[in-house]
């Protein structure tokens, strides 16, 4: 089956955040809040627009990436930008068919055309390295508190463009979502179960778990 992809349009708002929901749903928390996370993200100064794109199968919407502007910060205090994509979401039913994969690599070149030097996510290492991405702390990239993450991911576009400096990772704001705003926002959605997986587990194994 082919996959089209393309940049979202206004029009297919709601229908991105009803797939995010559903992508989302008791992955890892009971519930979540990843299609509150996409609505205010698209008005976030950090958002570009540029780099959100919807992937198309069965003439229907089926996955979605979005991206925001980070930076980094060097021991001199030196910043350079960087970007950072999340949430990549796609239809349960839909997933395992390389869709993700194929958001992620469209939205990459995009990215390099774009002028980004480097790309700097949280997530699992298994679903990331097979795109480039590395731990971030073989490039000196670690979080605020200057802890390496076993989440912190980092691909260079531009090989060697991080070497010799050490770098703090700062993502934006809109990542920290308002969780009473976001439980009033899923009201506006059909009504589903809230209840534990084995994924919320590992979910918060990985979230914790730093490299030495």
């Amino acid at each position: 089956m082919e996959i089209q992809i393309r940049n979202e349009h206004e029009n297919d708002f709601r229908q991105v955040e009803e797939l995010t929901r559903e992508a989302f749903w008791n992955l890892h928390v009971p519930g979540c809040d990843e299609h509150y996370l996409v609505h205010v993200m698209r008005n976030h100064p950090d958002f570009i627009s540029e780099l959100d794109f919807v992937a198309i199968m069965d003439n229907k919407i089926v996955g979605n990436i979005m991206y925001t502007k980070s930076h980094l910060k060097n021991e001199s205090g030196d910043t350079v930008e960087t970007f950072t994509f999340g949430p990549v979401s796609v239809l349960p039913e839909y997933q395992k068919k390389g869709i993700g994969s194929a958001l992620i690599q469209h939205s990459i070149k995009k990215a390099a055309e774009l002028g980004c030097k480097a790309i700097v996510i949280e997530g699992h290492p298994h679903d990331y390295c097979g795109h480039g991405f590395k731990g971030s702390k073989s490039l000196n990239v670690s979080d605020s508190n200057g802890k390496y993450p076993y989440s912190l991911l980092v691909v260079e576009l531009e090989k060697g463009y991080l070497n010799g400096h050490s770098w703090k990772f700062y993502p934006s704001t809109v990542y920290e979502p308002d969780e009473i705003k976001s439980t009033e926002f899923d009201k506006l959605f059909p009504k589903k179960e809230k209840f534990y997986k084995p994924s919320q587990e590992e979910f918060i194994i990985a979230s914790n778990a730093y490299i030495e």
